[in-house]
Protein backbone atom coordinates (compact mmCIF):
# COMPACT_ATOMS: atom_id res chain seq x y z
CA UNK A 1 0.00 0.00 0.00
CA UNK A 2 2.78 2.01 0.72
CA UNK A 3 4.50 2.11 -2.59
CA UNK A 4 1.08 3.27 -4.23
CA UNK A 5 1.33 7.08 -5.31
CA UNK A 6 -1.94 8.60 -4.01
CA UNK A 7 -4.10 10.33 -6.71
CA UNK A 8 -6.52 12.90 -6.41
CA UNK A 9 -10.04 13.03 -8.95
CA UNK A 10 -11.48 16.20 -8.58
CA UNK A 11 -15.44 16.37 -9.59
CA UNK A 12 -18.10 18.87 -9.45
CA UNK A 13 -20.29 16.91 -11.30
CA UNK A 14 -21.60 13.91 -9.34
CA UNK A 15 -24.50 12.67 -11.60
CA UNK A 16 -23.82 9.86 -14.34
CA UNK A 17 -22.83 11.61 -17.71
CA UNK A 18 -20.31 10.61 -20.47
CA UNK A 19 -17.92 12.93 -18.22
CA UNK A 20 -18.52 11.11 -15.02
CA UNK A 21 -18.50 7.50 -16.74
CA UNK A 22 -15.27 7.75 -18.42
CA UNK A 23 -13.60 8.85 -15.56
CA UNK A 24 -15.09 5.96 -13.33
CA UNK A 25 -13.91 3.74 -16.48
CA UNK A 26 -10.25 5.35 -15.89
CA UNK A 27 -10.48 4.91 -12.47
CA UNK A 28 -11.16 0.92 -12.81
CA UNK A 29 -8.67 0.44 -14.89
CA UNK A 30 -5.97 2.45 -13.17
CA UNK A 31 -6.87 0.23 -9.73
CA UNK A 32 -6.18 -2.54 -11.90
CA UNK A 33 -2.79 -1.91 -11.98
CA UNK A 34 -1.97 -1.73 -8.70
CA UNK A 35 0.52 1.06 -8.72
CA UNK A 36 -1.67 4.15 -7.62
CA UNK A 37 -4.23 4.44 -4.41
CA UNK A 38 -7.52 6.23 -5.83
CA UNK A 39 -9.05 9.28 -3.91
CA UNK A 40 -12.32 11.34 -5.15
CA UNK A 41 -13.27 14.67 -4.56
CA UNK A 42 -16.59 16.13 -5.04
CA UNK A 43 -19.03 18.87 -3.37
CA UNK A 44 -22.01 16.41 -2.08
CA UNK A 45 -22.75 12.87 -2.61
CA UNK A 46 -24.27 11.55 -5.92
CA UNK A 47 -24.27 8.33 -8.20
CA UNK A 48 -20.62 9.02 -8.64
CA UNK A 49 -19.48 8.59 -4.98
CA UNK A 50 -22.07 5.37 -5.08
CA UNK A 51 -20.23 4.18 -8.04
CA UNK A 52 -16.90 5.05 -6.82
CA UNK A 53 -17.27 2.05 -4.51
CA UNK A 54 -13.87 0.37 -3.69
CA UNK A 55 -11.82 2.16 -6.20
CA UNK A 56 -10.84 4.58 -2.92
CA UNK A 57 -11.81 6.97 -0.52
CA UNK A 58 -13.88 9.70 -1.14
CA UNK A 59 -13.99 13.12 -0.24
CA UNK A 60 -17.08 15.45 0.27
CA UNK A 61 -15.64 19.34 0.49
CA UNK A 62 -18.87 21.49 -0.48
CA UNK A 63 -18.13 24.49 -2.93
CA UNK A 64 -19.93 26.03 -5.75
CA UNK A 65 -18.22 24.81 -9.43
CA UNK A 66 -16.74 27.50 -10.83
CA UNK A 67 -18.08 29.28 -14.21
CA UNK A 68 -16.43 29.60 -17.39
CA UNK A 69 -15.79 33.37 -16.91
CA UNK A 70 -13.76 32.70 -13.37
CA UNK A 71 -10.91 35.07 -12.63
CA UNK A 72 -7.72 33.32 -11.51
CA UNK A 73 -6.32 35.37 -8.97
CA UNK A 74 -9.87 36.04 -7.09
CA UNK A 75 -11.13 32.30 -7.21
CA UNK A 76 -7.64 31.07 -6.07
CA UNK A 77 -8.60 32.92 -2.85
CA UNK A 78 -12.13 31.38 -1.84
CA UNK A 79 -12.02 29.14 1.24
CA UNK A 80 -12.29 26.01 -0.54
CA UNK A 81 -9.02 26.14 -1.86
CA UNK A 82 -7.34 26.05 1.59
CA UNK A 83 -9.45 23.10 2.50
CA UNK A 84 -8.51 21.20 -1.00
CA UNK A 85 -5.10 21.78 0.42
CA UNK A 86 -5.35 20.96 3.82
CA UNK A 87 -6.58 17.76 1.91
CA UNK A 88 -4.15 17.05 -0.51
CA UNK A 89 -1.60 17.45 2.14
CA UNK A 90 -3.18 14.99 4.49
CA UNK A 91 -3.12 12.68 1.91
CA UNK A 92 0.15 13.13 0.61
CA UNK A 93 -1.30 13.51 -2.83
CA UNK A 94 1.04 13.24 -5.51
CA UNK A 95 -1.02 14.67 -8.41
CA UNK A 96 -4.30 15.62 -9.10
CA UNK A 97 -6.65 15.52 -12.17
CA UNK A 98 -9.51 17.82 -12.15
CA UNK A 99 -12.20 19.39 -14.18
CA UNK A 100 -13.03 22.06 -15.73
CA UNK A 101 -15.68 23.29 -12.81
CA UNK A 102 -13.21 22.19 -9.87
CA UNK A 103 -9.75 23.71 -11.65
CA UNK A 104 -9.16 26.72 -10.32
CA UNK A 105 -9.70 25.36 -6.88
CA UNK A 106 -7.16 22.56 -7.61
CA UNK A 107 -4.49 24.32 -9.49
CA UNK A 108 -4.29 26.67 -6.36
CA UNK A 109 -4.78 24.39 -3.95
CA UNK A 110 -2.16 21.98 -5.16
CA UNK A 111 1.85 22.01 -4.98
CA UNK A 112 1.67 18.73 -7.35
CA UNK A 113 1.15 18.36 -10.84
CA UNK A 114 -2.38 19.18 -12.12
CA UNK A 115 -3.92 17.57 -15.25
CA UNK A 116 -6.78 18.23 -16.85
CA UNK A 117 -8.99 16.33 -19.02
CA UNK A 118 -11.12 19.11 -21.75
CA UNK A 119 -14.39 16.95 -22.26
CA UNK A 120 -16.57 20.56 -23.48
CA UNK A 121 -16.97 21.15 -26.60
CA UNK A 122 -18.00 24.71 -24.77
CA UNK A 123 -14.63 25.22 -22.98
CA UNK A 124 -12.62 28.62 -24.40
CA UNK A 125 -10.22 30.25 -22.36
CA UNK A 126 -10.90 33.71 -21.74
CA UNK A 127 -8.41 36.38 -22.44
CA UNK A 128 -7.57 36.93 -18.77
CA UNK A 129 -7.23 32.91 -18.29
CA UNK A 130 -4.25 32.12 -20.75
CA UNK A 131 -1.54 32.56 -18.62
CA UNK A 132 -3.93 29.85 -16.12
CA UNK A 133 -3.52 27.71 -18.15
CA UNK A 134 -0.40 27.84 -19.40
CA UNK A 135 1.04 27.94 -16.33
CA UNK A 136 -0.86 26.72 -13.67
CA UNK A 137 -1.73 23.28 -15.21
CA UNK A 138 0.83 20.40 -16.06
CA UNK A 139 -0.82 19.39 -18.89
CA UNK A 140 -4.24 19.75 -20.82
CA UNK A 141 -5.80 16.86 -22.39
CA UNK A 142 -8.65 17.15 -25.06
CA UNK A 143 -10.53 14.22 -25.46
CA UNK A 144 -11.35 14.96 -29.26
CA UNK A 145 -9.37 16.94 -31.99
CA UNK A 146 -12.99 18.83 -31.96
CA UNK A 147 -12.30 19.79 -28.15
CA UNK A 148 -8.83 20.89 -28.67
CA UNK A 149 -9.22 23.09 -31.84
CA UNK A 150 -11.80 24.80 -30.26
CA UNK A 151 -10.00 25.19 -26.96
CA UNK A 152 -6.79 26.27 -28.26
CA UNK A 153 -8.55 28.84 -30.26
CA UNK A 154 -6.74 30.81 -33.48
CA UNK A 155 -4.77 32.57 -32.31
CA UNK A 156 -3.55 29.80 -29.15
CA UNK A 157 -3.99 31.40 -26.18
CA UNK A 158 -2.22 27.82 -24.36
CA UNK A 159 0.99 26.64 -26.18
CA UNK A 160 -0.23 23.78 -28.60
CA UNK A 161 1.90 21.43 -27.68
CA UNK A 162 0.55 21.43 -23.91
CA UNK A 163 -2.90 19.96 -25.37
CA UNK A 164 -2.77 16.90 -25.97
CA UNK A 165 -5.99 14.95 -28.20
CA UNK A 166 -6.95 11.16 -26.33
CA UNK A 167 -9.93 9.87 -27.38
CA UNK A 168 -11.59 8.12 -24.57
CA UNK A 169 -12.09 4.68 -23.88
CA UNK A 170 -14.41 2.01 -22.68
CA UNK A 171 -14.48 -1.38 -20.86
CA UNK A 172 -14.21 -4.09 -23.57
CA UNK A 173 -15.16 -6.51 -21.35
CA UNK A 174 -18.02 -4.76 -20.05
CA UNK A 175 -19.80 -3.71 -23.27
CA UNK A 176 -19.02 -6.20 -26.05
CA UNK A 177 -21.30 -8.64 -28.80
CA UNK A 178 -22.04 -11.29 -26.07
CA UNK A 179 -24.18 -9.23 -23.62
CA UNK A 180 -27.13 -10.66 -22.97
CA UNK A 181 -29.81 -8.45 -24.50
CA UNK A 182 -32.67 -10.81 -24.10
CA UNK A 183 -33.06 -10.34 -20.41
CA UNK A 184 -33.26 -6.44 -21.40
CA UNK A 185 -36.56 -7.21 -23.61
CA UNK A 186 -38.00 -10.01 -21.61
CA UNK A 187 -37.94 -7.13 -18.81
CA UNK A 188 -39.72 -4.27 -20.78
CA UNK A 189 -42.05 -7.20 -22.81
CA UNK A 190 -40.63 -7.00 -26.03
CA UNK A 191 -40.49 -9.83 -28.36
CA UNK A 192 -37.14 -11.14 -29.82
CA UNK A 193 -38.10 -10.44 -33.21
CA UNK A 194 -39.16 -7.14 -32.57
CA UNK A 195 -36.51 -4.23 -33.76
CA UNK A 196 -35.76 -2.07 -31.16
CA UNK A 197 -33.72 1.41 -32.21
CA UNK A 198 -32.57 3.12 -29.30
CA UNK A 199 -31.87 6.63 -27.73
CA UNK A 200 -29.03 6.53 -25.00
CA UNK A 201 -28.80 9.86 -23.47
CA UNK A 202 -29.19 12.36 -20.33
CA UNK A 203 -32.37 15.06 -21.13
CA UNK A 204 -30.60 18.13 -22.21
CA UNK A 205 -31.86 20.32 -25.18
CA UNK A 206 -28.18 19.85 -27.02
CA UNK A 207 -28.98 15.83 -26.60
CA UNK A 208 -31.73 16.52 -30.01
CA UNK A 209 -34.18 14.23 -28.51
CA UNK A 210 -36.77 15.88 -30.36
CA UNK A 211 -35.77 15.04 -33.71
CA UNK A 212 -35.19 10.93 -32.55
CA UNK A 213 -38.85 11.01 -31.97
CA UNK A 214 -39.35 13.07 -35.46
CA UNK A 215 -37.21 10.09 -37.32
CA UNK A 216 -38.57 7.69 -34.86
CA UNK A 217 -42.28 8.44 -36.49
CA UNK A 218 -41.20 8.98 -39.82
CA UNK A 219 -39.57 5.01 -39.45
CA UNK A 220 -42.53 3.92 -38.00
CA UNK A 221 -44.37 4.51 -41.26
CA UNK A 222 -42.20 2.39 -42.93
CA UNK A 223 -41.97 0.03 -40.26
CA UNK A 224 -44.66 0.15 -37.93
CA UNK A 225 -43.21 -3.03 -35.47
CA UNK A 226 -40.47 -1.35 -34.07
CA UNK A 227 -39.94 -0.22 -30.50
CA UNK A 228 -38.02 3.17 -29.66
CA UNK A 229 -36.06 3.15 -26.22
CA UNK A 230 -35.06 6.42 -24.61
CA UNK A 231 -33.10 5.79 -21.69
CA UNK A 232 -31.52 8.75 -19.51
CA UNK A 233 -32.16 11.52 -16.91
CA UNK A 234 -31.78 14.99 -15.71
CA UNK A 235 -28.68 13.61 -14.04
CA UNK A 236 -27.67 17.33 -13.68
CA UNK A 237 -30.50 18.09 -11.63
CA UNK A 238 -30.87 21.76 -13.60
CA UNK A 239 -34.67 23.15 -14.16
CA UNK A 240 -33.92 23.85 -17.27
CA UNK A 241 -33.26 20.38 -18.12
CA UNK A 242 -36.43 18.93 -16.24
CA UNK A 243 -38.48 21.34 -18.41
CA UNK A 244 -36.97 20.14 -21.52
CA UNK A 245 -37.41 16.91 -20.30
CA UNK A 246 -41.60 17.73 -19.69
CA UNK A 247 -41.35 18.65 -23.12
CA UNK A 248 -39.63 15.65 -24.61
CA UNK A 249 -42.26 13.67 -22.63
CA UNK A 250 -45.07 15.01 -23.65
CA UNK A 251 -44.24 15.42 -27.45
CA UNK A 252 -44.42 11.46 -27.44
CA UNK A 253 -47.49 11.18 -25.46
CA UNK A 254 -49.47 13.36 -27.51
CA UNK A 255 -48.77 11.57 -30.57
CA UNK A 256 -50.57 8.58 -31.56
CA UNK A 257 -48.33 6.88 -33.14
CA UNK A 258 -45.30 7.73 -30.82
CA UNK A 259 -47.42 6.54 -27.61
CA UNK A 260 -47.44 2.89 -28.61
CA UNK A 261 -44.18 2.83 -29.57
CA UNK A 262 -41.96 4.80 -27.21
CA UNK A 263 -40.62 3.56 -23.97
CA UNK A 264 -38.73 5.97 -21.47
CA UNK A 265 -36.65 4.18 -19.45
CA UNK A 266 -34.75 6.16 -17.22
CA UNK A 267 -31.31 6.00 -16.12
CA UNK A 268 -29.91 2.35 -16.56
CA UNK A 269 -26.92 1.31 -14.45
CA UNK A 270 -26.78 -1.78 -16.96
CA UNK A 271 -26.56 0.56 -20.36
CA UNK A 272 -24.62 -2.44 -22.08
CA UNK A 273 -27.92 -4.68 -22.07
CA UNK A 274 -29.63 -1.80 -23.22
CA UNK A 275 -27.91 -1.64 -26.49
CA UNK A 276 -27.42 -5.49 -26.79
CA UNK A 277 -31.00 -5.34 -27.17
CA UNK A 278 -30.73 -2.87 -29.99
CA UNK A 279 -30.52 -3.35 -33.91
CA UNK A 280 -29.41 0.19 -34.12
CA UNK A 281 -28.20 2.90 -31.68
CA UNK A 282 -29.10 6.59 -32.79
CA UNK A 283 -27.09 9.71 -31.19
CA UNK A 284 -29.10 12.88 -32.34
CA UNK A 285 -27.50 15.49 -30.16
CA UNK A 286 -26.89 18.58 -32.16
CA UNK A 287 -23.56 18.59 -30.62
CA UNK A 288 -20.96 15.97 -28.93
CA UNK A 289 -17.98 16.86 -27.40
CA UNK A 290 -16.92 13.34 -27.19
CA UNK A 291 -19.71 10.90 -27.48
CA UNK A 292 -19.41 7.69 -24.97
CA UNK A 293 -22.98 5.97 -26.20
CA UNK A 294 -21.41 5.53 -29.91
CA UNK A 295 -18.07 3.64 -28.66
CA UNK A 296 -20.22 1.99 -26.56
CA UNK A 297 -22.47 0.75 -29.18
CA UNK A 298 -19.23 0.29 -31.97
CA UNK A 299 -18.00 -2.07 -28.90
CA UNK A 300 -21.17 -4.02 -28.33
CA UNK A 301 -20.81 -5.33 -31.91
CA UNK A 302 -24.00 -2.66 -33.15
CA UNK A 303 -24.23 -0.13 -35.58
CA UNK A 304 -24.62 3.64 -35.14
CA UNK A 305 -26.69 6.46 -36.57
CA UNK A 306 -25.39 9.71 -35.20
CA UNK A 307 -25.15 13.75 -36.28
CA UNK A 308 -22.04 14.07 -37.62
CA UNK A 309 -20.49 16.61 -34.81
CA UNK A 310 -17.50 16.64 -32.78
CA UNK A 311 -16.87 13.69 -31.20
CA UNK A 312 -18.48 11.26 -33.58
CA UNK A 313 -17.87 12.64 -36.10
CA UNK A 314 -13.87 11.46 -35.64
CA UNK A 315 -14.87 8.41 -34.00
CA UNK A 316 -17.11 6.74 -36.66
CA UNK A 317 -16.52 5.87 -39.62
CA UNK A 318 -19.44 6.43 -42.12
CA UNK A 319 -20.35 3.73 -44.27
CA UNK A 320 -18.79 1.13 -42.41
CA UNK A 321 -19.19 1.52 -38.09
CA UNK A 322 -22.55 3.22 -39.05
CA UNK A 323 -23.62 6.44 -40.88
CA UNK A 324 -22.96 9.58 -40.31
CA UNK A 325 -26.58 12.69 -40.54
CA UNK A 326 -26.40 16.34 -40.56
CA UNK A 327 -27.74 17.80 -36.92
CA UNK A 328 -31.39 18.59 -37.06
CA UNK A 329 -32.09 16.03 -39.42
CA UNK A 330 -34.89 13.76 -39.10
CA UNK A 331 -35.67 12.38 -42.17
CA UNK A 332 -31.87 11.29 -42.84
CA UNK A 333 -31.67 9.56 -39.29
CA UNK A 334 -34.78 7.90 -40.74
CA UNK A 335 -33.58 6.82 -43.62
CA UNK A 336 -30.23 5.52 -42.18
CA UNK A 337 -32.11 3.57 -39.46
CA UNK A 338 -34.45 2.10 -41.89
CA UNK A 339 -31.93 0.82 -44.27
CA UNK A 340 -30.34 -0.99 -41.64
CA UNK A 341 -33.27 -2.69 -40.04
CA UNK A 342 -34.40 -3.93 -43.41
CA UNK A 343 -30.76 -5.39 -44.26
CA UNK A 344 -29.62 -7.64 -41.68
CA UNK A 345 -26.13 -8.19 -43.19
CA UNK A 346 -26.04 -4.86 -43.30
CA UNK A 347 -26.31 -4.34 -39.16
CA UNK A 348 -23.51 -7.51 -39.21
CA UNK A 349 -21.06 -5.84 -41.01
CA UNK A 350 -21.20 -2.87 -39.63
CA UNK A 351 -21.41 -4.39 -36.17
CA UNK A 352 -18.09 -6.30 -36.72
CA UNK A 353 -16.20 -3.56 -37.98
CA UNK A 354 -17.66 -1.54 -35.19
CA UNK A 355 -15.94 -3.89 -32.51
CA UNK A 356 -13.21 -4.11 -33.86
CA UNK A 357 -12.55 -0.07 -34.22
CA UNK A 358 -13.41 -0.01 -30.73
CA UNK A 359 -10.71 -2.64 -30.05
CA UNK A 360 -8.35 -0.73 -32.16
CA UNK A 361 -8.75 2.63 -30.60
CA UNK A 362 -10.70 3.04 -27.72
CA UNK A 363 -9.59 -0.21 -25.02
CA UNK A 364 -9.60 1.33 -21.82
CA UNK A 365 -6.72 -0.80 -21.14
CA UNK A 366 -4.63 1.50 -23.20
CA UNK A 367 -6.30 4.68 -22.05
CA UNK A 368 -5.04 3.87 -18.89
CA UNK A 369 -1.40 2.45 -19.72
CA UNK A 370 -1.37 5.95 -21.63
CA UNK A 371 -2.70 7.94 -18.27
CA UNK A 372 0.09 6.08 -16.08
CA UNK A 373 2.87 6.98 -18.35
CA UNK A 374 1.96 10.57 -18.10
CA UNK A 375 1.34 10.80 -14.91
CA UNK A 376 4.81 8.96 -14.13
CA UNK A 377 6.62 11.45 -16.02
CA UNK A 378 5.31 14.23 -14.50
CA UNK A 379 6.08 12.79 -10.20
CA UNK A 380 8.64 11.21 -9.13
Amino acid sequence: MGDRKPLLFISSYTGLGGGETSLLNLAHALKSLDRYRLHLLTPRHGQLTDAWGNIGPAHIIPYRPANVNFIPALWGRFPVVRRMADLMHREGIALVHSDYHSLVYAAYAADVPVIWTCSGWWFRPRPWQGEFFAGRVARIIASSRAIRAGFLGDPPRVPPEKVEMWWLAVDLSRFRPDVDGESFRRELGIGADVPIVSLIARFQSVKGHEYFLASARKIAGSRPETTFIIAGENVTGRSANERYKRRVLAMARRDPILRERVRFVGFRSDVERVIAASDVVVCSSLFESFGMVPIEAMACGKPVVSTNVGGPAETIVDGETGYLVPPRDPDAIADRVIRLLSDPALRGRMGRAGRSRAERYFDIRDYAARFANLVDSLIP
